[in-house]
């Protein structure tokens, strides 16, 4: 009779070395922006690169790479700098770039990855909003909204407008301008994107024909 150790079984599938190079390379280079911006901030330089090196690995290597790399970006901000400037970092940054990553490798279109991106981008800011008003223990969201009523009295008053802004309408006003500047945002990191991943032999999605008129300028 056959012992069970004498049974061979089968061998587990193996990650190949380069996956887990490039993997562990890229989120060390999403976490040193983070890091570099934080203690040397150039303006928005840095934030637009936030992303790019994680939506990179999954685009090259998949869903578990891609999830990988925003993982062990989080691990290493989380013992460099501390966990709650490190889970500022995953959520949006690490986020998007999973999700961008996943739609560019799935070939959607420019409006779709935007969008999306977009969305989470604006999630992140009202986590972001959430988890530091918990650590001050102030509303950061009414200081918010107290500098939007302040510019939409303005705008009432420079349309004529006789009436004080309603609770409403400063609340949509706060979040349209925050998803316009994340879309705004958005579509500048697909704009570099394109740009790098054609040299590294990774293009992205075909974007719409002005944006390529506006790239061959």
């Amino acid at each position: 009779m056959k012992s069970p150790l004498d049974s061979k079984s089968p061998p587990s599938p193996q990650l190949p070395p380069i996956m887990l190079v490039e993997t562990a390379f890229l989120a060390s280079t999403a976490s040193l922006l983070w890091l570099l911006n934080y203690y040397f901030p150039v303006g928005p330089i840095f934030r637009i690169f936030f992303p790019i090196p994680i939506a990179l690995i999954y685009l090259r290597w998949g869903n578990r790479a891609g999830w990988m790399s925003a993982l062990v970006s989080g691990l290493l901000l989380s013992v460099l700098m501390g966990p709650v400037r490190s889970i500022l970092f995953v959520m949006p940054y690490g986020v998007m770039g999973v999700q961008l990553g996943a739609c560019w490798r799935r070939q959607a279109s420019w409006l779709t990855s935007i969008s999306l991106g977009a969305l989470v981008d604006c999630l992140g800011v009202f986590f972001r909003f959430g988890l530091t008003s918990a650590l001050l223990g102030e509303d950061l969201w009414m200081y918010l909204m107290a500098r939007i009523r302040d510019l939409s009295e303005w705008l009432f008053v420079q349309l004529g407008i006789l009436a004080e802004p309603s609770l409403l309408v400063i609340q949509i006003l706060a979040i349209s301008l925050i998803l316009l500047s994340n879309f705004v945002y958005v579509f500048v990191v697909h704009l570099v994107a394109i740009l790098m991943f054609e040299r590294l032999g990774n293009p992205l999605p075909k974007p719409p024909a002005w944006v390529e008129t506006l790239l061959e300028l």
